[in-house]
């Protein structure tokens, strides 16, 4: 998508994206794909013995998941800083809902930045995480 500045306001909604049940086939895939092999996000025994319900979606996949929010909608390349807080636990069997509004537009020099507040929830509106992106047209 190519996006015009001179077509953006401050309280736009980016485009929502929602992304197919987490299954946990993806952690596993997505544990040989980071490096990443915590037994809490790949094994529910160990999982469970660890004092969780079961096992956990990996921080890093949800938000990878929220940058492609962005991504499609503004280009990879316009993203300039991206920054977020984890807020619930993501598990197998979640539908995640990707978010955005455009918070603020800032004309600099060197074009213009957009701030945007950034977040995903689950289908039951259960916010797992919360973020800040720029992006510079």
């Amino acid at each position: 998508m190519s996006l015009e500045i001179d077509t953006l306001n401050v309280g736009d909604v980016i485009p929502q994206m929602t992304f197919d049940k987490v299954e946990q086939v993806q952690l596993i895939k997505y544990a040989g794909a980071s490096g990443d092999f915590n037994q809490i996000h790949t094994v529910p025994s160990y999982a469970i013995e660890a004092g969780l319900d079961g096992t956990i979606v990996h921080g890093m996949l949800v938000m990878g998941m929220l940058g492609k929010l962005v991504s499609d909608w503004a280009g990879v390349k316009h993203v300039v800083k991206y920054g977020v807080s984890f807020k619930n636990k993501t598990i197998p069997g979640d539908i995640l809902i990707a978010k955005g509004e455009i918070k603020k537009i800032t004309p600099t020099d060197n074009g213009t930045l957009v701030d945007c507040k950034v977040f995903i929830e689950d289908s039951e509106g259960d916010l797992k995480v919360d973020g800040k992106i720029t992006i510079k047209l």
